[in-house]
């Protein structure tokens, strides 16, 4: 088994498909090295809220899928990781933009690790900032979390969906 860094990479150069909640959303990591990943994201009306300005669920969604990849980045072969707590402050509404989520491993520890994600629009104004708590799995708990990469997407019934979320 490939590490998740390794898989990350290779989806992001086309050798294996995006995440599904990528193409649903439409962000795309444009970055990753042990610790840090970059998602940017193009905010449209179809993302919009009934009040117009972007739906604070896919900002939410945009600074996790970094938190995510930055933490996967630093995990070993064998291991996974589920997040244990999201944290998200909304500083400056958002309508159409182009949007840059960086996230970095603030505390990689053996169990528990921390990860911070800034949120900047295409004029590198702060638009939003996050936390991740993230608890890392391995042998018995990790039993399960494949990767959507493993398994060559999450269509079929032995996916994710078919054991439940998170």
């Amino acid at each position: 088994m490939a590490k998740l860094l390794d898989l990350i990479r290779m989806s992001m150069r086309g050798e294996l498909p995006p995440p599904p909640v990528a193409t649903l959303i439409g962000f795309r990591p444009t970055s990753v090295e042990p610790g840090r990943a970059v998602v940017e994201f193009e905010a449209a009306e179809r993302h919009a809220n009934p009040l117009g300005t972007l739906h604070g669920g896919i900002l939410c969604d945009i600074a996790d899928a970094a938190m995510g990849i930055a933490y996967a980045s630093t995990l070993e072969e064998g291991e996974t990781f589920t997040t244990l707590e999201l944290k998200i402050n909304f500083l400056k509404p958002v309508w159409n933009a182009r949007l840059r989520a960086v996230a970095d491993v603030v505390n990689g520890g053996r169990t528990v690790g921390l990860v911070a994600c800034d949120v900047f629009d295409e004029k590198d104004r702060l638009v939003a900032r996050a936390t991740s708590t993230c608890l890392t799995l391995r042998g018995e708990q990790a039993a399960g979390r494949d990767s959507w990469a493993v398994s060559g997407g999450r269509g079929e019934a032995g996916g994710r969906a078919a054991r439940g979320a998170g």
